[in-house]
């Protein structure tokens, strides 16, 4: 199953290469060359024990289909499909010709992503640091100086409601039970889901009374869907259908039995791990995800270190853990990290840590670098309208994992596209002015020769 290592293709008569067909002073062919693609083969192939099976895929075809997919706000399908489309993505994943057809099927890239885990992850991050300072995207100094803070990563979840998840409990329910053959003495089928549409209707309307009757009368059907089928649990046979019963019926008497306030509330039945969260908008009071601690450079904004933290801990307690990722991606320590107040108590000894209202202590240097933190804030709202950061589409607190430090590669890939977009027009625009220099200095030699004055024409 370990990944082939790709053999040089020869020259085609018909085809020509995609290096005669495309720009090579384009962007992507550009940062092509920066990425260190043969650190994927070697390393990835460890995530294939077995010497059985079918090769897998190129690891520099998936690594570029992740760094594109996060780069350009793509969904899986929509990366392949672009890349059929497309010759500078095809050139960018190591491809020698033009393709007319997908390398791979869609669902190889969540295969692929299950299998490289966090630790993948972070070295596709490590990548694009190493490839962000041989650009000269971030200074080898800056590396030094971070801005710590963190967002919420919301998940792919619905608003959640009490009516809405004990109905939909009640009906998952009534859907095991089919599959297992049980026959229910009642399915609520037909009653529940009005009961569950004129719960929204009192609480629009603001008749709060009706409502909770209402919602109480909800909760009671799926509470009895939920009796009746535990006990007739013995009838239906050991397997892996028991299993999903089993686990099912622990979840919705979660759902059924939890406080209003309790800190294990479920919120989505297919992600029990959401956290709820709130941040004081005025848009919204709540976002419904998982905490993301992230780190960038004070200079350029690049991003050093970007982890999920399940649970919603204290912002101050996902300080150490920040900045020990940062010194493992970057391989130095940090000497200094810019905060906001709601890190106070960290209890961070060997990086200086500068806090947003310190006063004491502080340096005409040190109060420049404590104003630059706010400068995090438009690079967070980047990665949430130009990437992938606004909505996490991956399953569990695993996937939380990998999506979070993806969203890391994706900022660090624009940054690093944008800085060799400008290095080329600045370069365009310093030739041309030595071309126009050139030319202005012919004229004023051909007007002091007795050669025809050309200049006019």
């Amino acid at each position: 199953m370990k990944p082939h290592p790709r053999q040089k293709e020869q020259d085609d008569l018909l085809r020509p290469r995609l290096t005669d067909m495309i720009d090579m002073r384009h962007e992507l062919a550009k940062l092509t060359t920066l990425i260190d693609w043969d650190f994927f083969e070697r390393e990835w192939a460890g995530f294939f024990p077995s010497h059985r099976g079918r090769p897998a895929t190129s690891p520099r075809l998936v690594a570029g289909l992740l760094y594109l997919q996060h780069a350009y706000r793509l969904s899986d399908e929509a990366v392949l499909a672009r890349w059929v489309e497309n010759p500078y993505y095809q050139h960018f994943t190591g491809e020698t010709f033009f393709q007319h057809r997908p390398p791979i099927d869609p669902s190889s890239l969540t295969r692929w992503r299950n299998r490289i885990g966090e630790e993948g992850a972070e070295w596709l991050l490590t990548k694009t640091i190493e490839a962000g300072r041989h650009s000269g995207t971030v200074d080898n100094d800056s590396l030094s100086r971070v801005a710590v803070d963190t967002t919420v990563m919301e998940k792919n979840i619905a608003h959640p409601t009490d009516a809405r998840l004990y109905d939909k409990a009640r009906r998952q329910l009534v859907a095991l039970a089919d599959d297992a053959g049980v026959t229910l003495r009642q399915n609520y089928n037909r009653l529940a889901p009005r009961l569950a549409l004129q719960t929204g209707r009192y609480a629009h309307a603001r008749q709060f009374k009706r409502m909770r009757k209402a919602l109480k009368q909800l909760k009671g059907y799926t509470g009895r869907v939920l009796r009746d089928l535990r006990r007739q649990l013995d009838a239906i046979p050991e397997g892996p259908l028991r299993e999903r019963v089993l686990d099912k019926l622990v979840l919705v008497g979660r759902l059924l039995h939890q406080e209003p306030k309790s800190r294990s509330k479920i919120y989505a039945l297919h992600e029990p791990e959401v956290d709820c969260i709130s941040k004081g908008k005025a848009r919204k009071r709540y976002e419904f995800g998982t905490k993301v601690s992230l780190a960038t450079t004070i200079d350029e904004g690049f991003v050093v270190g970007m982890r999920s933290m399940s649970g919603n801990p204290y912002d101050g307690h996902t300080l150490p853990e920040a900045l020990e990722q940062v010194a493992i991606l970057t391989g130095r320590t940090p000497a200094l990290a810019v905060v906001d107040r709601g890190y106070r108590g960290h209890g961070v000894l060997a990086t200086q840590v500068l806090i947003s209202g310190m006063r004491r202590g502080l340096t005409p240097k040190l109060k420049r670098l404590l104003r630059r933190r706010s400068a995090i804030e438009p690079e967070i709202g980047h990665m949430k309208n130009d990437g992938r950061l606004s909505r996490c589409p991956l399953k569990g607190t695993t996937g939380d994992a990998i999506f979070a430090v993806l969203c890391g590669c994706g900022h660090n890939i624009r940054k690093i596209l944008a800085h060799i977009r400008a290095l080329l027009t600045h370069l365009i625009a310093v030739f041309a002015g030595v071309i126009e220099a050139l030319g202005a200095e012919n004229c004023r030699a051909n007007r002091q020769s007795d050669a025809p004055d050309v200049c006019s024409a």
